[in-house]
């Protein structure tokens, strides 16, 4: 089909385009820039106030993964889920990643069960570390090193 345009115009047009899709490409691509256990830590403070202890948290994730794109991640927590006794919320990090903070839920004793499940990206070999914030204020965790033979979010 013949362009309703000139080819002088045509080429005006088309050299337009191509140097507004160069001037927005920096902005759509992904941070290269990898966060760091410091970032990591320091998002976990603003997210829950105090110091997590070990225990009541399971984490299950592949110790090798071989697509950083698409890693299968869960997280349980000990809690009976009452009205008096329930986890508040989950908040999983991973200390490589361009940005730490992976996924935070908040749950209610109308849960039933404390537990994701969800898949996730990660852009190499890192830690990922889960953090549960129980109704009394407490804070459990439970962490794991998941090394990734593919980078999921734009770091190999």
């Amino acid at each position: 089909m013949d362009s309703p345009l000139r080819p002088d115009r045509r080429r005006l047009v088309l050299g337009a385009t191509a140097l507004s899709a160069a001037a927005i490409a920096p902005l759509l691509l992904p941070k290269a820039a990898l966060a760091t256990p410091q970032a990591a830590a320091e998002l976990l403070q603003k997210l829950v106030k105090g110091t997590p202890r070990q225990g009541r948290v399971r984490l299950q994730a592949p110790d090798i993964a071989d697509n950083g794109s698409s890693v299968a991640l869960a997280v349980a927590v000990e809690s009976p889920m009452t009205a008096q006794d329930y986890v508040k919320a989950i908040h999983v990090v991973a200390d490589g990643n361009p940005s730490p903070g992976v996924i935070s839920v908040r749950l209610g004793p109308e849960n039933g069960r404390a537990e994701i499940s969800v898949r996730i990206r990660l852009a190499g070999s890192e830690r990922v570390i889960a953090v549960a914030e129980m109704s009394d204020g407490s804070l459990w965790t439970a962490s794991r090193e998941v090394t990734v033979t593919v980078g999921g979010c734009g770091a190999g």
